[in-house]
Order: C-alpha cells, then structure tokens, then sequence
C-alpha cells in the first residue's frame, strides 16, 4: 500500500533491506541520488524494468522534487 515517509521512515525502510527506487531522468539521477539507489525513470516505469528488482523485499520509490 503506498504511504509517504519521511527521511527518517526511509532511513529505518533501507536498514531493514528496503529497495529504493528513483524514478528521476537519468541525467537529474546521475547529478544526485540517495546512495544504493536503483533508477528506473518514471517514464520507462513499467513491467518489464522492474523486472529485476527482488519481488519478496518491499519498495521505496522516491522523486527529488517529493522530498
């Protein structure tokens, strides 16, 4: 279910093995993005490019401009 979190909601998530996903363009993620981050931009967000996250550990998706 989607909820939103707070820096240190995400902080407890990512100790407990949460996926965190950044959905910015790929020029915007490689000027900043939260470390161990996997970007999947929000336009290519579909079936096929989540395929690689593990589906049995929860997700975090994150923006920049949410923050």
């Amino acid at each position: 279910m989607p909820k939103s979190s707070d820096l240190a909601d995400l902080k407890r998530l990512l100790d407990q093995g949460v996926q965190l996903v950044d959905v910015l363009a790929p020029d915007e993620y490689a000027d900043e993005h939260l470390p161990g981050a996997i970007n999947i931009p929000l336009k290519q967000l579909d079936a096929d490019s989540v395929a690689r996250l593990d589906r049995r550990k929860p997700v975090a998706v994150y923006c920049h401009d949410a923050l």
